[in-house]
């Protein structure tokens, strides 16, 4: 075989591999955590060794504080600092620590929303992600600046505000209005992933919507709209939340269309927490049309 054939064979090949190849990156998801003094360091550490992982982001899905530590500003804006620690960009989304359980005594019986107001104006008051390497971020609204979208090797992801202690479900007019605004961010992120033609699309809030759910609870239009979205879009759905301090990855979510049939194509990963102090890795591979997540924790 003369070189020049070798050549166009070999080059060939790489444009086949060049076709078949498409996202491929990692980030880090955690939550949970810090929630005590204790932990305090050891989150601080953590931080440490994800900055010295090559990753595109970190993603917090919330209760940065314990549900009996003061959900203090003095508390909220040493977070803050914490997470400038970060090298890379960090996306933060508020649990129920942060907000909906600080009418508690012992969380020195704030007004959840004064509280939550307050958040907004310390993590989510521009269109970039927090870390000091900055992505910019699509905010739903004023209303709801939490709700952020973003795009990353053509995969599209998302966080809602979406915290534990039954979804603040005690306040209904509350929950009634912010879960409308969750369930239309739901429906835009999917729509832009089908006209982005993305092959993947990555949510991310705080509650366990598996967790003492029923028909009527607090999590059931929330999944009623991610079932339906997941069912209707042509590629993988990575569900990513904290809340019950359990790591796993699995396919929980059944498919509406068949009687005991798994959704393939929905997959949840469940990050680490309080007692744990970690993070997970997450690798996102894309070959031949089909995107791959992968988990591992990060210690």
């Amino acid at each position: 075989m003369s070189l020049w054939i070798q050549f166009l064979a070999a080059f060939s090949l790489c444009m086949v591999v060049a076709q078949s190849a498409g996202a491929d990156f990692t980030f880090a998801a955690f939550g949970d955590t810090p929630y005590t003094e204790d932990e305090e360091p050891r989150f601080v550490s953590m931080i440490a060794e994800i900055n010295r992982e090559p990753l595109a982001f970190s993603i917090h899905v919330g209760d940065f504080k314990s549900g009996w530590s003061p959900c203090s500003d003095a508390l909220f804006l040493q977070r803050r600092e914490w997470f400038a620690l970060l090298h890379q960009p960090l996306i933060f989304t508020p649990g129920d620590n942060e907000w909906t359980d600080c009418h508690r005594a012992f969380g020195a019986a704030h007004d959840p929303m004064e509280r939550l107001q307050k958040l907004r104006s310390l993590f989510f008051f521009d269109n970039y992600s927090l870390g000091q390497q900055k992505i910019t971020l699509a905010r739903q609204s004023k209303a709801y600046p939490e709700n952020a979208r973003w795009e990353h090797e053509g995969i599209v992801f998302a966080t809602l505000n979406v915290p534990g202690s039954k979804n603040n479900m005690s306040m209904p007019a509350e929950f009634a209005a912010r879960s409308n605004a969750n369930e239309a961010w739901i429906t835009g992120t999917f729509s832009a992933a089908r006209a982005k033609s993305s092959r993947a699309v990555v949510l991310a809030f705080q509650a366990n919507p598996f967790s003492g759910s029923s028909k009527n609870g607090p999590y059931a239009s929330l999944m009623h709209a991610i079932t339906r979205e997941t069912v209707n879009f042509n590629g993988e759905v990575l569900m990513i939340h904290g809340d019950t301090h359990r790591y796993r990855m699995d396919q929980p979510l059944a498919d509406p269309r068949a009687a005991r049939s798994t959704l393939r194509n929905f997959t949840r990963l469940e990050v680490f927490g309080y007692p744990f102090v970690n993070w997970v890795r997450v690798r996102v591979s894309q070959r031949d049309g089909k995107v791959t997540f992968t988990s591992s924790p990060g210690t």
